[in-house]
């Protein structure tokens, strides 16, 4: 079917954080990330070319609102460069916040503003087992098209929660939360005793972790670059460190 003028302008707004916050509603492109998210949130439609929904009907749930449509459609409605066959719009679910626990690792992000960035790190933390990501309410919006892609699924398997990210730290750190940041002045990561439970504070790519947030952090690490004493670049980008730093928390937590 051919969507009308007013469909084809509902779904485009997702595309804006107003749209998305008034509608309730955010988009999943291409058939990895709708497959991979449609048995986590309440789907409002799936749209499909009728070859991508002859292939993978069996993957959908049954009884899920699905509409064929042209893939002249898809093409205006899709944020992507190369548009797919398929893609779900899905309501945007309330917000169960849970509290960082000391035992379990998780994140914190200050003022993330990349979609790529912050899709990669939800990524990582579902790759590592990290439940639950806290971002200042400044981060960009986790239900950004160019986000959710980015996730390649995994934002159906982490938490995100918009947070005073000083207030948050400042109640982990009184109930006895070990809470970790990245510095340039920081000590040496490989060197420094980790703790298997905490948070860990990924600053803005261009300014790193603001003061207000860097106050509350107890255990500053540092990432070197090798060979010691070489020259490097300035800084890693900031999914890349959260990969490192995440990842040598968990070699620690089990290989010792």
């Amino acid at each position: 079917m051919e969507l009308t003028k007013a469909q084809r302008k509902r779904f485009a707004s997702l595309s804006t954080n107003k749209g998305r916050r008034e509608l309730g509603l955010f988009t999943a492109e291409g058939t990895k990330c709708v497959l991979e998210a449609v048995g986590a949130f309440e789907v409002d439609t799936i749209l499909t070319t009728a070859d991508w929904l002859a292939e993978h009907s069996e993957a959908l749930p049954t009884g899920a609102p699905v509409t064929e449509v042209r893939r002249a459609d898809l093409i205006e409605i899709s944020s992507l460069s190369t548009p797919p066959d398929v893609i779900a719009v899905y309501r945007i679910p309330d917000n169960n916040f849970s509290a960082p626990k000391p035992s379990e690792l998780s994140i914190a992000l200050d003022r993330i503003q990349d979609p790529g960035n912050l899709g990669t790190i939800i990524r990582i933390a579902s790759w590592m087992g990290i439940s639950d990501v806290y971002c200042s309410t400044d981060t960009v919006d986790v239900y950004n098209p160019k986000v959710v892609q980015a996730t390649m699924g995994a934002i159906a398997r982490v938490r995100v929660h918009y947070v005073d990210l000083p207030a948050l730290l400042a109640d982990a750190t009184s109930c006895g939360t070990a809470v970790y940041g990245t510095f340039l002045d920081g000590k040496d990561i490989y060197e420094t005793p980790l703790t298997p439970g905490g948070i860990v504070v990924m600053g803005n790519e261009g300014n790193g972790i603001s003061e207000a947030v860097s106050r509350h952090i107890d255990r500053r690490l540092f990432i070197p670059s090798y060979p010691p004493g070489q020259p490097a670049i300035e800084s890693l980008n900031v999914s890349v460190a959260t990969a490192i730093t995440i990842a040598e928390f968990r070699r620690r937590q089990y290989n010792h």
